[in-house]
C-alpha cells in the first residue's frame, strides 16, 4: 500500500467511527442516517454535477451505480438496526470484521488481486484483534450469537463486503463524486417510505439532534471518498482491511463514552489491530 493511499484510508477511518458513533447515540439511528444521506446528497450535488458536465457518463459505470444503491440501501437499513438493538463496541467489530475477512476472498475471485504473505499476515492479525476486541465470557454462546443484534450486525458485514467489490470496479468507470453522490440520492429515495413509517421520526430527529446530523452528513460521504479514492490507488483487500483501525476507534468510544466497559480488553484489541495495519500498510 502506497502512502498515499495510508493516508487516505486512516483518514476515512477516523472519520468512519466518529459518524458510526453519532449515528449510535441518535435517539432514532435509521432517522439519523436518512437525514445524513440528505444533507450529504445537497452538499455532493454542485461538484458532482460540475465532474458530470467535464467528464460526462460513462455508460459502463450504470449497473455499477445501480448495485452500489442497492447494497448501500440495504446497509444502512440492516445498520440501523443493529445500532437500536446492540452495543456499539461488539455490533461494529463484528461488522467491519466480516467485511475484512470476505473482501479478500470476493477481490481474488473478481480481480485476480493476490495478497502477499505479509498482507495475509496483516489480515489475519486485523481479525485476531477484533475478536479480542469482540470477546468476552459467553459472548460466543447461542444466546449471545443469535440476538438480535448480532443478526444485523452479520448482516451488515456481508453489506459491506459486497458494495466493497462493487465500488472497487465501478469507480473504474466513474469519478468517485458523482459515483458517491448518485448512490446517497439512491439510497435517501429507496429508503425514504420505511422512515416515513416511523411516524415523526424525522422530525424529531432533526428537532433534537440536528447538529449531529450535519456533522455525519458531511463525515460519512467525507470519509467514503477517501475510500473510493483510495481503491483507484490500492488493492481492494488492503484498503478495506486497514481503513479498519476504524474499530481501535469504536472501541474506546463504546467503552468509555457509551459505557460499555472492558477498557483493558479494548486496548489490547486495539493494539492487535493497529499491529495488523501496519502490516498492511507495508504489503506490496
Amino acid at each position: 500500500m502506497t502512502g498515499a493511499a495510508l493516508a487516505l484510508v486512516l483518514g476515512a477511518a477516523v472519520i468512519h467511527a466518529t459518524w458510526n458513533a453519532m449515528a449510535k447515540g441518535a435517539r432514532d439511528p435509521m432517522a439519523m442516517l436518512w437525514w445524513a444521506g440528505a444533507v450529504s446528497s445537497l452538499l455532493l450535488a454542485p461538484p458532482s454535477l460540475y465532474v458530470l458536465a467535464r467528464d460526462g457518463f460513462s455508460p459502463g459505470a450504470l449497473p455499477f451505480v445501480v448495485a452500489t444503491v442497492i447494497l448501500h440501501s440495504v446497509y444502512f437499513f440492516v445498520l440501523g438496526k443493529a445500532y437500536q438493538t446492540g452495543d456499539f463496541s461488539l455490533v461494529y467489530p463484528m461488522a467491519r470484521g466480516l467485511g475484512v475477512a470476505l473482501v479478500p476472498a470476493g477481490a481474488l475471485y473478481f480481480f485476480d488481486e493476490r495478497l502477499s504473505a505479509l498482507g495475509i499476515l496483516g489480515i489475519a492479525l486485523i481479525l485476531a484483534g477484533i475478536f479480542a476486541l469482540h470477546w468476552r465470557r459467553g459472548a460466543w454462546s447461542e444466546d449471545a450469537l443469535f440476538k438480535p443484534g448480532t443478526g444485523w450486525a452479520v448482516a451488515t458485514g456481508f453489506c459491506i463486503a459486497s458494495y466493497s467489490l462493487v465500488d472497487k470496479a465501478g469507480v473504474s468507470h466513474i469519478n468517485p463524486l458523482p459515483y458517491l453522490w448518485t448512490m446517497m440520492m439512491g439510497c435517501c429515495a429507496s429508503l425514504l417510505p420505511s422512515v416515513l413509517a416511523r411516524r415523526g421520526s424525522l422530525a424529531r430527529e432533526w428537532h433534537e439532534n440536528r447538529v449531529a446530523v450535519l456533522l455525519s452528513g458531511v463525515l460519512s460521504p467525507g470519509g467514503y471518498l477517501l475510500v473510493l479514492f483510495a481503491f483507484r490507488l490500492s488493492k481492494a483487500g488492503y484498503v478495506v482491511a486497514g481503513r479498519e483501525v476504524s474499530i481501535v476507534i469504536s472501541a474506546l468510544i463504546g467503552s468509555l463514552l457509551f459505557k460499555e466497559g472492558a477498557l483493558g480488553q479494548r486496548l489490547i484489541g486495539a493494539a492487535i489491530v493497529a499491529s495488523g495495519v501496519i502490516c498492511v500498510a507495508l504489503a506490496r
